[in-house]
């Protein structure tokens, strides 16, 4: 019995405890320092010992400029613990007094410490590191290294390189880290891209390339390469990038995945160019089937994109000697797929379309290479009105994958068909919970398309201008380019000035790109850019003329003030990385070879 009372008596005093701690927690954070000091006194007279209540007892006497307690505290605790941190602490509050010698003397303590210990480091140095004293915290992992060999901060302290602006030795100590530990190689990388995404200056990036380049020609090891090929990636030079991942393969032909995956890349980006000599050389280098259908499909993609319309019988072709070539089967389902797309919206024949997708459907497909075909066949039914048949098969993509892409990019397809039938009340609430998918393409369309109904429909409850709008949207779906342009025309003139003309213009300047009438797009773009300059389209219709300008018109001079304004007014925008690329390539930022 006595036991039970004794447990009850425990639980009521932990329960109390953590209330208090809470307490303690929201005065410190509401920045009522008074309060908070009393809380974290009480906790810390029922635990002595605990350094996270004493180290909120100094800093809320600290804020309350209480520096003469905070040091007597700071002593009696340093004569009972002969904690090295504790040095920290004391030169700290008298640096906040503006006393240098004072507190330059304690932290000189505190690194001697280090001398006599250097396991000390772990402490001190994160000591230093939470106050910002960044050259202490660097002086600490250096004495400890120096030291004890078998340590290594060179993670750390290229981290504080970079902090304190060193960026020469931030590099030189990430890579020597990288070399001795290749596990910690991306995570390296990714702190590399990090300055090289943030810093304007391309001097940094300079360094870097230089610093690769000179272990590449040291070192006989292709880790240097591959690292290289990663930097040229991340400045979207895929011909250098290709150079490196050849000098790789040669030295080490087991595989021609990273080759593939920086043709893949190159597409993504629009640089057919390199994309294609990149899939060449997967050709050119391998017998496997696997590999020769990846490459293939990627130039047929590539082909279509560039082809018009006298183009299109000889393409087809080229998909049935593929196809004959090396059969139908699951391995070359890529390239089934892209035929069955391409014969319904390109050759305007679905029949055709869905055949080809029901015979890939016989095959012995797994889970998703299934759900590929039936997005295939869904899309195709879409174009033809089918509304309710394509809806069946996004949901049972859904419901078969659930919480994959493909299973996201079906239910955003079911939500656009919800748009496209006009039931606009189901549609919206479809875009509004893929606005939080994890996916961030699908999340912005989502987004977009919600924006698109909200706003047009508190503009206008009857929905009629919106409605014009989703049949103009389906028309370009289906690929009837004429009849989208007609339509939205027909938008502009009935609904001049009211809300649904900024996207209007902006349908109607991505219809012109399309089609290759560069002219009148950019006429589109303009008038959006003049007449809904605070509307959520601007973004968009600068980049895009910014776009033509720079690849299709080859007048950069006029690109570069578009792109310059995204990158100065439209921060938020999801082409503010693109642009500022973009703009610096133009402005000559681009590094030599």
């Amino acid at each position: 019995m006595k036991k039970i009372f004794l447990y009850i008596a425990l639980f009521f005093s932990l329960a109390a405890f953590a209330q208090n701690e809470q307490l303690a927690q929201y005065y410190y954070d509401k920045g009522d320092f008074d309060k908070a000091l009393v809380s974290y006194q009480e906790l810390l007279d029922g635990l002595p010992s605990n350094p996270f209540y004493f180290q909120r007892k100094i800093d809320c006497l600290q804020q309350l400029q209480q520096f003469d307690p905070a040091e007597k505290a700071i002593q009696e605790r340093l004569s009972k613990y002969k904690q090295a941190t504790l040095l920290v602490d004391l030169g700290y509050n008298f640096q906040l007094q503006k006393n240098e010698a004072k507190a330059k003397k304690y932290y000189d303590e505190a690194i001697e410490k280090i001398k006599k210990n250097p396991n000390e480091v772990y402490g001190v140095s994160n000591s230093f590191e939470k106050k910002v004293l960044l050259e202490y915290a660097l002086k600490s992992y250096q004495v400890a290294s120096a030291l004890v060999p078998t340590f290594n901060f060179n993670y750390q302290m290229a981290l504080l390189y970079g902090q304190l602006g060193d960026t020469d030795k931030m590099v030189t100590t990430f890579l020597d880290e990288a070399m001795a530990n290749p596990q910690n190689a991306m995570l390296i990388q990714s702190q590399l891209a990090r300055y090289m995404s943030n810093d304007g200056d391309s001097k940094y990036n300079e360094s870097l390339r230089k610093e690769l380049i000179i272990r590449v020609q040291k070192s006989q090891d292709v880790f240097w390469n591959h690292f290289l090929s990663w930097f040229y990636m991340q400045q979207k030079e895929f011909g250098k990038a290709f150079i490196q991942e050849k000098a790789i393969y040669k030295r080490n032909p087991e595989s021609l995945s990273n080759i593939i995956n920086l043709g893949q890349m190159a597409i993504e980006e629009d640089d057919y160019e390199e994309a294609k000599a990149i899939m060449d050389y997967v050709l050119e280098n391998t017998t496997d089937i696997e590999l020769i259908v990846q490459a293939n499909t990627y130039l047929m993609k590539m082909k279509i994109e560039k082809a018009s319309e006298k183009d299109f019988v000889a393409i087809n072709t080229q998909f049935d000697v593929l196809l004959k070539q090396y059969g139908i089967a699951p391995i070359t389902l890529s390239l089934q797929l892209m035929q069955a797309q391409f014969v319904s919206f390109e050759l305007k024949n679905p029949v055709e379309g869905k055949a080809i997708v029901k015979r890939a459907l016989e095959l012995q497909l797994n889970a998703y290479d299934q759900a590929k075909c039936k997005m295939e066949l869904a899309d195709i039914l879409l174009s033809e009105e089918k509304f309710n048949q394509a809806l069946l098969y996004y949901s049972q993509i859904q419901e078969n994958l659930s919480n994959d892409v493909l299973a996201h990019e079906a239910s955003l397809k079911s939500a656009k068909t919800s748009y496209f039938k006009t039931d606009f009340e189901w549609a919206l609430k479809q875009f509004k919970e893929l606005k939080s998918a994890s996916t961030q393409l699908i999340a912005n369309d989502a987004l977009e398309y919600f924006l698109l109904i909200n706003d047009n429909t508190v503009a206008d409850s009857t929905q009629t201008a919106l409605k014009q709008l989703a049949k103009g949207d389906y028309l370009l779906y289906q690929n009837r380019n004429q009849e989208a342009i007609a339509q939205f025309q027909s938008i502009l003139k009935s609904f001049k000035g009211q809300e649904i003309e900024a996207v209007t213009l902006l349908r109607l300047g991505r219809v012109y790109e399309k089609t290759g009438d560069y002219a009148l797009a950019l006429s589109q773009y303009q008038e959006l850019i003049t007449h809904h300059s605070d509307g959520i389209y601007i973004d968009e219709a600068l980049y895009f003329s910014a776009d033509i300008y720079n690849k299709q018109l080859q007048m950069p001079d006029k690109a570069k003030p578009l792109y310059e304004k995204i990158i100065f007014n439209h921060q938020d925008s999801i082409y503010f990385v693109d642009a500022r690329r973009k703009f610096r390539e133009l402005r000559g930022d681009t590094i030599a070879p």
